[in-house]
């Protein structure tokens, strides 16, 4: 049994990956974000400095670049791409959260939805590893998809 909406099955309902060799090359770019909120004392310890394993941001800054770029060894389904750019961007929030963003832009047949998704996700893990001496009760939260760009869909921005 096939159902035409989901176009990862073939007419038998069989998955495989969607031929993209006839869609013309275009800019796409999508930005993903995912959230780390801490409890109390876990956020005024991190905030003091005080975290066992020190310095957050850039390991999870790495750790975000790598996983887009390998979102396809990842994701079954997902085009292998030639990356152009892929900026992870954390910041601290009022309400005890890293936030994380992740923008990822290709010149390619398909967009880069998964990878900036993967992006944020493995950056709010890492920040998660990096500070879960502070507290178990950190947790990961809301990775989803803030806007896309490109394709032949066009834009589209979160609600």
């Amino acid at each position: 049994m096939s159902d035409s909406s989901f176009s990862h099955l073939d007419a038998q309902g069989r998955s495989h990956m969607v031929d993209v060799g006839n869609k013309e090359a275009t800019q796409r770019q999508a930005t993903a974000e995912a959230r780390v909120v801490f409890p109390d004392e876990a956020w005024a310890e991190l905030m003091a400095g005080g975290n066992p394993k020190g310095g957050v941001i850039e390991p999870a800054k790495i750790a975000g670049i790598q996983a887009a770029k390998r979102t396809a060894d990842l994701i079954p389904m997902c085009h292998p791409l030639l990356i152009d750019k892929i900026q992870i961007d954390i910041k601290a929030a009022a309400d005890q959260t890293i936030v994380i963003r992740c923008t990822v832009r290709v010149s390619g047949k398909t967009g880069v939805e998964m990878e900036a998704m993967t992006g944020a996700a493995i950056a709010a893990l890492t920040v998660y590893d990096m500070t879960k001496a502070l507290s178990k009760e950190i947790r990961v939260e809301n990775v989803c998809l803030l806007e896309k760009s490109g394709g032949k869909s066009g834009a589209w921005v979160s609600k």
